[in-house]
């Protein structure tokens, strides 16, 4: 259920994995839960990410199912660190444990607010925009295809029957770098534009490069309000995430007014990007050798 009490991202992660590797050795619950000496229920709570399991269960688990080598290291390395309350995800976010940490907190989510200054958020993109992406990180062509298709998954937060209040802060940057060609930023700024014309439930503000230095300019950053405890922020490295849960996150909510403060409002916002996308469909019909020029009002 949405907003339920999440006990850290990490937690979240470490039960997907669980549950993971039960799938790949094609155990049932109750057949595992027998091979370790416990409830098919308690082992159930562990997969959810709703109980934490102790170091041993996840040991005994691992034995039970035959996982071995790295696999079996990378999860008892999720196990050891399940009582810190902030999470470094080491690797990408196409990386498993990274992305399964994003996903645990928009899974627990009541709210987000997201400040991007370069790229539009992942939860926004159209495919196009995301392969792009993860080809110029290094993918291989079918990784890249794979990944695009979960953020893609993911989008329902956002949009739909089940999306939740979502704010985006988006630096003027993010509009203007033409990830993956003119054509392919016409298309998504043309969606987004249509986006933030029918979804009731996204905010988006566009931030000018001229509004000087606000607090933003350290980076990036995203907020997800839960039903119970501390914000949880997450941001992202070149090669990690990190995933900090404590009272000190409130800074970030303050952050993000600030930013806030030198947005645009929703109109102007609106009118911004769709003029933005005009001017990237122009230049890949070839009317124009410029790129998009700063145009606000």
């Amino acid at each position: 259920m949405r907003g339920t009490a999440m006990l850290t991202p990490r937690i979240r992660t470490l039960g997907t994995a669980l549950r993971e590797a039960r799938v790949d050795a094609r155990f049932g619950l109750r057949e595992l839960a027998r091979r370790v000496g416990t409830n098919p229920a308690l082992v159930s709570n562990w997969e959810l990410g709703q109980r934490v399991p102790a170091l041993e269960d996840v040991a005994g688990i691992l034995g039970a199912l035959g996982v071995v080598g790295a696999e079996k290291q990378r999860i008892l390395q999720l196990a050891r660190g399940t009582a810190e309350p902030g999470w470094v995800a080491r690797g990408k976010q196409s990386d498993p444990d990274h992305l399964g940490g994003l996903l645990a907190c928009e899974r627990a989510a009541t709210s987000v607010v997201e400040w991007q200054p370069l790229l539009l958020p992942g939860l926004l993109q159209i495919p196009d925009y995301a392969r792009a992406l993860f080809l110029a990180d290094g993918l291989p062509v079918k990784d890249a295809e794979r990944q695009a298709e979960i953020r893609m998954m993911r989008r329902p937060l956002v949009v739909g029957p089940g999306a939740i209040p979502c704010e985006v802060l988006l630096g003027e940057a993010a509009l203007r770098n033409p990830i993956g060609g003119p054509a392919t930023m016409a298309r998504q700024l043309r969606f987004l534009a249509d986006l933030m014309a029918t979804s009731a439930k996204l905010s988006v503000r566009v931030v000018p490069a001229s509004s000087g230095g606000h607090s933003g300019l350290a980076g990036r950053f995203c907020v997800y309000h839960v039903e119970v405890g501390d914000p949880i922020v997450y941001f992202e490295h070149q090669h990690s995430g990190a995933f900090l849960l404590d009272e000190g996150n409130d800074t970030y909510c303050e952050v993000a007014d600030r930013i806030r403060d030198f947005s645009l409002d929703s109109r102007q916002s609106a009118a911004f990007v769709q003029r933005t996308a005009q001017q990237f469909r122009e230049l890949a019909k070839g009317k124009t050798a410029e790129g998009p020029r700063n145009t606000f009002g």
